[in-house]
């Protein structure tokens, strides 16, 4: 499998360095604050969005539980890095890649943008399946830009994917479970105006 991840990531990467302006487009979406802002804005709609009272209350239910996955999938990718530092690819290959992003120097697996942008986008999904699709669209497209910038593997993606999925299952469990807490702070957050 790491022979095909490799194989398929230096495919990939080898796109790059022939068309001048996809390769700055691919570089615009990999930063690290294109993505990332798109992510925070789509909870900060989330959370103000809504046609009815019981409506909004759902979203900003959505948008805790989202911003509450953002932040313990950073905590998820953080465990799993400290137990497994796999080098990234540019460090493996050096020579077979073209790398048009600064080199990184955490670890490659999981892909932490990836997990942000995955959690954000489930719980977009659970209240709005369109938006929800285009923000896992969007995920998507991170992860790709990211392969062909030479900073990630493809299963640093997919992994990255998953986690950001799985935390977000288990945030909305524990949201659950803390019922009637949770509500309780979107009703504090609407009293001062904040929602």
């Amino acid at each position: 499998m790491n022979s095909i991840d490799a194989s398929l990531m230096i495919w990939l990467n080898g796109l790059s360095g022939h068309i001048k302006i996809l390769d700055d487009l691919m570089r615009l979406i990999a930063s690290d604050y294109l993505m990332p802002l798109v992510f925070s804005l789509s909870m900060f709609w989330l959370w103000f969005s809504g046609k009815t009272p019981s409506q909004r209350m759902t979203y900003q239910l959505t948008a805790l539980t989202g911003i509450s996955a953002l932040a313990i999938s950073n905590v998820v990718v953080w465990i799993i890095n400290s137990l497994w530092n796999r080098p990234r690819p540019f460090l493996d290959h050096p020579d077979e890649l073209n790398l048009l992003f600064y080199s990184p120097t955490d670890p490659s697996f999981p892909a932490n943008p990836i997990a942000i942008g995955f959690a954000v986008a489930m719980a977009a999904w659970t209240v709005n399946r369109k938006f929800g699709l285009w923000l896992a669209m969007t995920a998507s497209l991170y992860g790709f830009s990211r392969v062909y910038v030479g900073v990630f593997y493809p299963t640093d993606i997919v992994g990255g994917a998953l986690v950001g999925m799985a935390v977000y299952g288990f945030t909305s469990y524990l949201r659950r479970a803390l019922e009637p807490l949770i509500t309780m702070v979107v009703r504090f957050a609407r009293g001062v105006s904040v929602a």
